[in-house]
């Protein structure tokens, strides 16, 4: 079969820890070919289908040069057996609009992955709003004054815009309410931009879980990203330790829970984000982790997925 991964710039990919590198060393060696673009090569012309400027090739096995390019054209996103979408965040204007282009190619007959409108519909912050019974003490608001009262009443609390990665923009206000002001018109912008505001869940000390979820199935290991030197971020893009740890039987039961709806919805792939026992947030447009847990525990996460992408293409 011949994939199409929509990615960002491969010279750009760190392959030794890279997720969607690791897709495609997996599909090459169980013989499926390879293809890839960035979002700003798909193009729609009125009569003709989503197409997109792509490149074939093949992954060379070595540390540098780790590709070949065998060729480039442009091709209907329809002609490929499966659109793999792994564009990272921000979740913008311009990939807002490429989840339509990718939801006309469905119409056309392409099989994406992650499906576009659950991408569109699973905001990764807001989407845990849907599962109250997994999450902490939790408010989205644009009033600054709400977010006092939410201070008053937890006393040590987090904010963190709706639109973040990597731990980008996270913030934790103390009993002592020191800077919330800034902080508050920092993020909230007087009022013209929602920000997500928790309690702060002092088992971070034990690392901000990353539980993958393949084809509504989990992954028996997650990893624990531990804040390093005094950071209150896991993120491992903020600095955090990934430590692979075999689920807890809390981490096992949601992910079976919310595993059933977001594979119900086209959500192939997902990654819950657990601390404690709770749920902070639900990744699903290119999430990560494969690597790391793979070279800890020798869980092979890529197999699991391709296995369960060849799975749905059949029954697509």
């Amino acid at each position: 079969m011949n994939f199409l991964f929509i990615a960002d710039p491969l010279e750009s990919f760190k392959i030794y820890k890279d997720t969607t590198f690791s897709m495609m060393r997996e599909a090459q060696r169980r013989g499926h070919t390879l293809s890839v673009c960035e979002p700003r090569h798909i193009s729609w012309v009125r009569g003709g289908k989503v197409t997109a400027q792509v490149r074939n090739i093949t992954l060379t096995g070595h540390a540098e040069n780790w590709f070949t390019a065998d060729s480039e054209g442009v091709q209907a996103l329809a002609g490929f057996d499966a659109v793999l979408m792994r564009k990272d965040p921000p979740f913008d204007s311009e990939y807002f609009y490429a989840t339509h282009m990718l939801e006309q190619a469905e119409r056309e007959g392409a099989k994406v992955f992650n499906r576009p409108r659950a991408l569109r519909d699973h905001p990764e912050k807001l989407s845990i709003m849907e599962f109250p019974q997994f999450i902490g003490p939790t408010l989205v608001t644009r009033d600054p004054a709400e977010i006092r009262r939410f201070h008053a009443e937890h006393q040590d609390i987090i904010l963190k815009p709706l639109d973040g990665m990597g731990g980008m923009g996270i913030f934790r206000v103390k009993s002592d309410g020191l800077n919330l002001g800034s902080i508050m018109e920092t993020l909230n912008r007087d009022g013209a931009q929602s920000v997500m505001v928790q309690k702060f869940l002092p088992e971070i000390a034990e690392g901000d879980k990353r539980v993958l979820i393949i084809g509504g199935k989990p992954v028996p290991f997650c990893l624990a990203r531990i804040p390093q030197g005094g950071e209150v971020r896991g993120n491992l893009a903020a600095g955090g330790k990934g430590v692979a740890r075999p689920l807890s039987a809390r981490d096992t039961e949601i992910a079976e829970s919310l595993g059933a709806v977001l594979k119900s919805r086209g959500l192939l792939l997902a990654g819950v984000d657990v601390i404690g026992d709770c749920v902070t947030e639900i990744n699903v447009t290119s999430p990560t982790c494969f690597q790391e847990i793979h070279d800890q525990t020798g869980c092979d996460v890529p197999r699991l997925y391709i296995e369960a992408l060849e799975e749905a293409i059949a029954q697509a």
